[in-house]
This record gives structure tokens, sequence and C-alpha cells, in this order.
């Protein structure tokens, strides 16, 4: 064999251990982040006001019925914890498609303004119409549809570029935010209150009905993400290579924008807009598994272990309750000006 032979063969050989040990890395990082999940969500359903055993609450959780703990439990608890880990993982993967997409981290849904399409949406049903429960829901994913549609048209002018779209998303947030706050303005004082408890984004009132679509959106849309996760990926090498390589460039991203707004909007519709969750998740998981790969899963995985985690804070370790986007918010928004300030630095490239 040549020396040019065994040159290349090394260099291959180097190239495949590596791409082996980034495999065997973003595995172990994915079993990590389940184990922790499933832990936070054992201490969510064990820890309260009333501590019950592990075997009492997994009796429950199988279906049997335990005196106390079948309502604490059952009716309280289980139901918070899975939409909590529903709603980060929506929000998680559709915060990583937009960063993904658009090749910039501050295009996420709440920092773009979907998430408060659906949030002015919702607050007009409540205080005017007068409206509840799934219609409100219906109103919110329908929202968050149309604001990102007008978003997409706004910014396509020659082409979609990341930060277009980002400046005209957090103009039309500034509108839809001074919408919100005049609805408001005008509302009794029981609906503001239920009106700005779904705006702070929270857990509070969780029940099986109010989880149910957030968990069909999850199963039938985040599968479709999936699916779309590798030319999704190849977008991040710009569009003209893309195009190159065989991926329709704008078919993916309409598909994209659709399946990632359904999947915000139905688990914004369930919570409200848990601020920075979407934001946050895509570059954690950056950070822990690189990006030679799609970030889909490793985001919905951190989303979720957010909100789990950062609702429970909210509820036991403060001193008093704070909603669940309280807690995401204080940790979001030194990042978020991390970001502005790095950009500064840069000359503007993020």
């Amino acid at each position: 064999m040549s020396a040019d032979s065994l040159i290349r063969s090394s260099a291959v050989d180097a190239v495949a251990r590596g791409r082996r040990r980034r495999a065997n890395r973003r595995r172990t990082i994915v079993v990590v982040l389940l184990a922790l999940i499933a832990a936070a969500f054992a201490v969510s359903l064990v820890v309260g006001r009333t501590v019950y055993p592990l075997d009492q609450v997994l009796a429950v959780v199988l279906g049997q019925d335990v005196p106390g703990a079948s309502f604490t439990v059952g009716r309280l608890r289980l139901p918070r914890a899975t939409l909590a880990i529903v709603a980060g993982a929506a929000f998680g993967m559709s915060g990583a498609a937009f960063q993904t997409m658009l090749r910039n981290p501050l295009a996420s849904p709440d920092i773009i303004g979907i998430t408060w399409g659906s949030g002015a949406a919702a607050s007009f049903a409540i205080v005017t119409l007068g409206l509840g429960g799934a219609s409100v829901s219906t109103i919110a994913v329908v929202a968050g549809l149309a604001v990102a549609l007008v978003i997409y048209l706004l910014s396509r002018t020659g082409g979609l570029v990341g930060l277009r779209l980002v400046l005209i998303g957090i103009g039309v947030a500034a509108m839809l935010r001074a919408a919100t706050l005049y609805v408001l303005s005008k509302a009794p004082q029981w609906e503001e209150q239920e009106a700005m408890r779904w705006l702070a984004g929270s857990l509070n009132g969780a029940s099986w009905s109010s989880a149910a679509p957030a968990i069909l959106a999850l199963v039938v849309l985040g599968p479709l993400l999936l699916v779309l996760a590798r030319d999704l990926d190849v977008l991040r090498l710009g569009d003209d290579t893309a195009s190159g390589l065989g991926v329709r460039v704008e078919r993916t991203r309409l598909l994209v924008l659709v399946v990632a707004v359904g999947l915000l909007a139905f688990a914004t519709a369930a919570t409200g807009p848990i601020a920075f969750v979407a934001f946050l998740a895509g570059p954690i998981a950056a950070r822990m598994v690189g990006t030679d790969r799609p970030l889909i899963v490793p985001a919905a995985l951190i989303g979720a272990l957010l909100v789990v985690v950062a609702d429970f804070v909210g509820q036991y370790l403060l001193g008093t309750r704070f909603p669940v986007g309280v807690v995401t918010g204080v940790l979001g928004a030194p990042y978020l000006l991390f970001l502005i300030i790095r950009s500064n630095r840069s000359g503007g490239s993020l």
C-alpha cells in the first residue's frame, strides 16, 4: 500500500472514530437527560405539602385506589407533571426548529412574537368574549398560526433572511403586547386575573382535559418534525447549498413553520406562553451535544426538564408560589442579554 493510501486510510479512520465518539456522547447525554426527567417527574409526584411514599404514588399511577393519594397525586400532581413535560418538549422542539431553520439563536417563537399572537387572542377570548377551556385553546392555536404566517410573508421578500424575520417578529410582538395590555385594561377584575395567570405561563389548574390537546399535538406533530429534521439541518448550510443537495428549500421551510408553530400553539394554549423555554432549549442542546446532527430530540428533552424543574422550584423552593413562567423568565432573561451584548461586540453577528 502506498504512502498516500495509508494517509487517506488514516484520515478516514480518524473521521470515523470522531463520528463514533460524538454519536456515543450524544446517546449518553440523551440517556442522562431521560433519567433526569424521570427523576424530576417522580419527585414532582412524591413531594408537595403532603409527601407520599413512592409505593403509593406508583400504585396511583398504575390505576389503583389509594385514599388521599388518589386525589392529590392522580387528579392534581400527575396531570400537572405530565403537562409540564409535554409542553416543555413541544416548546423545545419548536424553538430548536426555528433557530436551526433561520440560523439565528434569537429566532425563537417567544422572541419573534408567535407566542404573543396566541396570548393576545386568548386574552381577547377570555376578557371580551367570556370564553374558557377548549374555546380559548382553539382561538390561541389559530392565532399563533396566523401570526406566524404574517411574519413569514412579511420577511420573505427577496428570500427569507433570519435577521429580518427576527426584527419583524420583535415589532409584531410589541404590537401584540400593546393590544394585550389594552384588552386587560378594560377587563373586570376576575377576568383580568384569569388572563394574567394564563399570560404568565402557569400549570395551575392543569387537568387531563386541558393536557389532552397538547399531548395529541406532540404525538402527531413531533414525529413529523423529526422526519423534517434532516432537511432542516441542511438548511443551516445556506439556501444555495441546501438546494444543491436536493432540499426543496421553500417547501421545507413552510412545512417546518406549520409543524413547529402547531406544536408551540397547542402547548401555549394549554399552559400559556412559558417564557424562554423555546429560546433556551436549542442553545443548551447545541452546547451539550454539538451541532453536527439535528437538535430536535435533545432540545425536546432539555425543554421538558426545564419546565418540570422550574415548576417544582416555583411551587416549593422560593418561599411563595410562582407560576412556572416567572421562574423560566428569570433563567432566560440573562441569556438574552448575553446574546445581545455578544452581538454588539461582534459587530452584529450572533
